[in-house]
């Protein structure tokens, strides 16, 4: 998701001001996604150029620099095959942790182990740590989806680093895939 987007879901809902969506944005996303002003106003303009959002001077500001936002019919077109469309388009994340194991576990055993390791440890310390946090604090619902999502994904990469130990531990009792080796 890019901004272009988030503000086009804001602007289907109706109207708004620039500094509105800046704030709604950061509100919905719990904080996650903090936006500067010029970052939205900036994706605004491009909005309007695409065709996709339009503006008009607000009545009620006296300077006449305020303006309202909101989507054309080709926007809430683009809305709708936004939200419509699949997540990801099947393409694996290239993250840090997958490429150090990939890395590590293709060469010395060892150091893949020592990755797996070390990373697990960080993993674990920040699951505790969100939990924690997650039980401290009484947020709205964007906060705890965050702190849900947060959840989830360390506990799919500890289960994904525990697959990748029992693979390297099969491949160094003569299984198929030995490391340091290429598959054909």
């Amino acid at each position: 998701m890019a901004v272009r987007e988030g503000l086009l879901v804001l602007l289907g809902e109706g109207p708004r001001h620039g500094y509105d969506l800046r704030n709604e944005f950061e509100a919905r996303t719990g904080a996650l996604w903090r936006l500067n002003s010029g970052q939205v106003y900036t994706t605004l303009e491009r909005l309007e150029r695409d065709g996709l959002a339009e503006s008009s001077p607000d009545g009620d500001d006296a300077s006449g620099r305020r303006r309202n936002y909101r989507l054309t019919a080709a926007g809430a077109e683009e809305l709708r095959r936004w939200l419509g469309a699949h997540a990801r388009d099947g393409e694996l994340p290239r993250d840090d942790l997958v490429m150090k194991i990939l890395l590590a576990a293709s060469g010395d055993p060892r150091l893949a182990g020592e990755v797996i390791s070390a990373h697990r440890h960080q993993l674990l310390e920040r699951l505790q740590e969100v939990r924690r946090e997650q039980r401290r604090v009484a947020g709205g619902m964007a906060a705890r989806l965050v702190a849900d999502v947060q959840i989830v994904r360390l506990e799919a990469d500890l289960r994904w680093l525990d697959l990748c130990e029992q693979r390297l531990r099969d491949a160094n009792r003569g299984g198929t895939d030995r490391p340091g080796r290429r598959e054909s």
